[in-house]
């Protein structure tokens, strides 16, 4: 049996956390029970978010249905002085060779995580972000740590905008800047960061004299209507420099093609963790690829149906339409369920918060046959995932579909800047959960660094991460993208 403590930063220090409790009601279960404790992996995390997808003990079959089948058995640490572990431990285990026979009301089939129905959740929330705030009467901003996004930080907006003003003033000593100066935010938010932005460009200009704001076109990109709506009335001082566009994060040269190698900056934060994302591990030098199925558990699914008036297994069927139609056009098709668009909300939110993702590790054939985004390999992963011993990484598919399909519109001057959660070092994968997590009502997962850079080399981009500098103790790193020199 193969023991992994994943959080080792919190076993010292004034904080530390005794793993000695669970870990003895972990094996004991174990030992209680008749499964092959040969084929055993106990995986034990600290899950950080308060809200995610994860029992507080679960069991993962490896190569399900094959000889070579194993169990890999995951307790979450946070939680576990909250539950009878060992009972809880107990439940599962019994049902270790039938897992699909566990009291769960599944809402799909076995799928790649990127393909689950919990991103068909993700983008309902920035589709009705305007219902689900009203609801819960906060802006999205808030569920962020500090309560609103670094790019905001004004130091940080200066030093951007210093930073561009001297690549603009030496091409325009060689006259070699062009007339137009074009700036991208891919997921805009609510505004306030373009508006930040704006604000201190317009303040820079004027300072120095260069008369950039004249020649500025700035473009607020998002795929929420109700987003861009918000970040339109949030610049309206700036209203003749700036334009919305509709777009997909990892698609955005589908709406910007016609700015190909035009653009000076795209500036994200907070999109690229948001993206849909597979795992992919290692286990006994053989590769896999996880599989997640969304469900709920028994209990949840009985309330909830109770809720709104219907039977059990009705409640698969209430959810795949709410992710189709919304709340409102949900409400309209089923009054008797739904008295008005209030009450589909509340159904949304109930099962938001109730929706649990199982796992098993299934055996990729061949890396060169995965994946990863369009014309990505999983070839790419190979450096990680065979960095030595079993690991279990991020894929980062959506962020490596948007970061691959961006880079086109950078100016041979321009640069791709990208405030976001970046492992930068593939041993980070190995000590402590990445994800995924519920913020509020979408999905967050922390972004691949490791890959995005590796795969940037391949295209002749000099690829970089640092620390955000602008606020002390946040996890959010800095990316920046530009052509290698």
């Amino acid at each position: 049996m193969l023991i992994e403590i994943r959080p080792v930063a919190r076993l010292r220090g004034e904080k530390a956390i005794d793993i000695t409790p669970a870990v003895s009601e972990m094996i004991g279960a174990l030992c209680e029970d008749s499964v092959d404790l040969a084929k055993v992996r106990l995986v034990c995390d600290w899950v950080q978010y308060k809200h995610n997808f994860r029992d507080v003990v679960d069991v993962r079959q490896i190569s399900p249905g094959t000889s070579a089948d194993q169990l890999e058995v995951a307790v979450d640490l946070r939680r576990a002085k909250d539950v009878d572990l060992r009972a809880a431990a107990r439940e599962v285990l019994g049902y270790a060779d039938r897992p699909d026979l566990l009291p769960r009301m599944p809402l799909e089939h076995w799928t790649a995580g990127s393909q689950s129905c919990i991103w068909d959740f993700n983008a309902l929330y920035w589709k009705a972000l305007g219902e689900w705030e009203r609801a819960t009467g906060q802006m999205y901003e808030s569920a962020l740590p500090g309560g609103e996004s670094d790019a905001r930080n004004q130091a940080a907006v200066r030093d951007l905008i210093s930073d561009m003003f001297r690549i603009w003033d030496d091409l325009s000593e060689r006259r070699s800047l062009p007339e137009e100066l074009y700036v991208v935010e891919l997921g805009v938010g609510n505004g306030n960061q373009a508006k930040a932005w704006l604000d201190e460009f317009v303040v820079m200009d004027r300072e120095r004299g260069t008369d950039y704001y004249r020649r500025l076109h700035y473009l607020m990109c998002d795929y929420s209507q109700h987003v861009l709506d918000i970040a339109r009335k949030n610049v309206t001082d700036h209203a003749t420099k700036t334009s919305s566009v509709i777009l997909d994060a990892t698609k955005p040269t589908e709406a910007l093609g016609f700015l190909r190698f035009k653009v000076f900056l795209v500036y994200i934060s907070n999109v690229y963790d948001n993206l849909p994302c597979d795992d992919v591990a290692q286990i006994g030098g053989r590769h896999y690829l996880v599989e997640t199925r969304a469900y709920l558990n028994q209990p949840d699914a009985e309330a909830i149906a109770k809720s709104i008036s219907v039977e059990p297994a009705e409640v698969p069927n209430q959810i795949s339409r709410l992710l189709r139609l919304g709340p409102e056009l949900l409400a309209e098709a089923s009054p008797d369920n739904f008295a008005d668009t209030d009450a589909a909300v509340e159904f949304w939110r109930q099962c938001w918060q109730a929706v649990r993702l199982a796992e098993r590790y299934v055996p990729i054939q061949g890396l060169d046959l995965y994946e990863v985004a369009p014309g990505v390999t999983g070839e790419m992963l190979r450096p990680q995932l065979e960095a030595g011993g079993d690991i279990r990484i991020h894929v980062t598919n959506g962020a490596v579909a948007s970061f691959t399909d961006t880079i086109p519109l950078l100016h041979p001057f321009g640069r791709l800047v990208c405030h976001d959660l970046f492992t930068t070092d593939v041993m980070q994968n190995r000590t402590g959960f990445r994800g995924p997590g519920k913020y509020d009502g979408s999905v967050v997962n922390w972004c691949n660094g490791p890959l995005l850079a590796h795969i940037g080399s391949r295209k002749g981009f000099d690829v970089r991460f640092a620390p955000f500098a602008h606020r002390k103790g946040t996890n959010i790193i800095t990316m920046t993208a530009q052509v290698r020199d």
